[in-house]
């Protein structure tokens, strides 16, 4: 997957979401809930759109741990709108699939991010100390 399908995706979900939220039950339970996954669903779009914009691997790396946790709070929301019934659990299967999926490729993208990092690091100590030897010489 490309990050401008995952740019889509990400937009797509916190879509659903806004949809869900302006769904939800008017009591203070739907107000609250429905605010603090509305927050967490919007930021996976606009953070993965800030980590696609950043300036190093660590930066990436960083900025894609905090996609995974919103796409995880998320996770935590949907579950509390279930089990409280405020929707229907079976209404909520594919949002809920959704953002499992999304923690999983942030997660896995996260991995390989942080692999790269260690992988260029271990690169740059080994010219760093082909250099100094040859120049000691």
């Amino acid at each position: 997957m490309t990050s401008e399908e995952l740019k889509r995706r990400t937009k797509t979900f916190a879509v659903r979401v806004i949809k869900l939220v302006d769904a939800l039950p008017r009591g203070l339970a739907g107000q609250v809930i429905g605010r603090q996954l509305l927050r967490a669903a919007t930021s996976v779009g606009a953070n993965y759109r800030a980590a696609c914009r950043a300036q190093s691997r660590a930066e990436f790396a960083a900025k894609l741990s905090i996609v995974l946790e919103e796409a995880d709070e998320c996770l935590y929301w949907l579950e509390l709108i279930s089990e409280t019934n405020l929707v229907k659990p079976e209404l909520l299967k594919d949002l809920t699939k959704e953002a499992n999926e999304l923690v999983a490729i942030m997660l896995a993208s996260r991995k390989t991010a942080k692999t790269d990092i260690v992988f260029a690091n271990r690169q740059s100590a080994i010219e760093n100390r082909k250099f100094s030897q040859g120049s000691a010489q």
